[in-house]
This record gives C-alpha cells, sequence and structure tokens, in this order.
C-alpha cells in the first residue's frame, strides 16, 4: 500500500477545482506574484492538473518515491496518461532537471496551444537562484529564486520558450502551496547576467 492508494479515484470537488484554475490564471496573468493554492490532501503540485486535466489532456508525472500519482491523476480525471514528451500537463514531483523542462512538448507556431504545461514542485519560492522576470504582466521586473532552480534549470527553460509562439509554460509550486506562474511570454534573466 502506498500513500496514494486511499485517494485513488477521488478527486477534487468543484469548488476547490474552481479555485485552483483562478490561482492558475492569476500566476499566469502575474508572472512572478505568488498565488497560494488551497490545502488538500494531494501534493500541491499535482493540484493544476488535478484541476484542469481532463479526457483529451495527456499527462504524465515525474516521481522518485513510488507514491503512484500519476494513477490518482489518471483515475481522478479521466485523462490518459502518456510519455514526457507528449504530456500537456508534466508534472514534476522530484528534484527538477533540465531535462525535464527540454523534453516537455512545446507545440509549434502553428499550433502553439498544443504545448505543455510543466508544473515543478520544490521545498520553497526562495533560496535559489535569483532572477529578473520582465514581459507581459509584469509591472517593471518581479524578482523571484525558487529553491533548486540553478543556473542550469533557468536556461533550460529559456531554451524552452525560444521558439515563441511555441513554448512550455511553467508553474513552479512550493510544499505549502505557494505557487508562480511563468508563462512561455516571459523573459527571464539571472540577476548575475543582468549587467
Amino acid at each position: 500500500m502506498t500513500i496514494a492508494d486511499p485517494i485513488v479515484g477521488i478527486g477534487l470537488d468543484p469548488a476547490t477545482a474552481g479555485r485552483i484554475y483562478r490561482d492558475v490564471l492569476a500566476a499566469y496573468t502575474r508572472p512572478g506574484l505568488e498565488q497560494m493554492l488551497p490545502s488538500t490532501d494531494f501534493p500541491a503540485a499535482l493540484l493544476p492538473a488535478l484541476a484542469l486535466a481532463d479526457l483529451d489532456t495527456g499527462v504524465e508525472v515525474l516521481e522518485s518515491d513510488g507514491r503512484h500519482w500519476l494513477e490518482v491523476l489518471t483515475v481522478a480525471t479521466g485523462a490518459p496518461a502518456t510519455s514526457a514528451d507528449r504530456a500537456r500537463y508534466l508534472t514534476v514531483l522530484r528534484a527538477p532537471t533540465g531535462d525535464d523542462l527540454l523534453t516537455a512538448t512545446r507545440g509549434s507556431a502553428l499550433s502553439p496551444e498544443s504545448a505543455a504545461t510543466v508544473v515543478v514542485e520544490v521545498t520553497s519560492l526562495r533560496g535559489g537562484t535569483p532572477v529578473k522576470l520582465t514581459g507581459p504582466g509584469v509591472k517593471e521586473a518581479e524578482r523571484i529564486s525558487p529553491s533548486g532552480f540553478d543556473e542550469q534549470l533557468w536556461r533550460a527553460r529559456n531554451e524552452a520558450t525560444a521558439d515563441f509562439p511555441a513554448g512550455i509554460d511553467l508553474l513552479i509550486v512550493a510544499e505549502d502551496g505557494a505557487m508562480v506562474g511563468i508563462p512561455r511570454t516571459t523573459r527571464v534573466v539571472p540577476i548575475a547576467e543582468e549587467n
């Protein structure tokens, strides 16, 4: 029996799903500003896919502890499991790598809507490599420093968004539910590279 077993088949109630939808929308419309996801029995980073995935949305969960959250996600939402390079919702519940971001589907210039939303779990939204965000929805500039995000990960994110309008959209979610959104339209520059 795994920690996920007691809640297999139990999804989010409509009110909670609606709140998560609004939180994700707010995170993407105001990149870098923290939003707080509701507290549930699920890992906070799994909540966006639980609220937004459906029968036509391929999903993948990358984890290292054997809790089988992909099974929970597919049963709760009806979304089909697929490979990381085809998933519309790619959730990373372990230490992220640059390959995770670069493998995610980016869509194309003719079909940018088929790109992935990559949701990455971190321990905190503070303590990592500081970066400056600019672009649509950002008032002047925002600075963030999620733990576990080093320069290599930020470079991979920027490479994955280099062919706009194709590119990934990123949600970084701390274990306590604090979340920031970084859509593909946002420019990310490590603070050390600013000058």
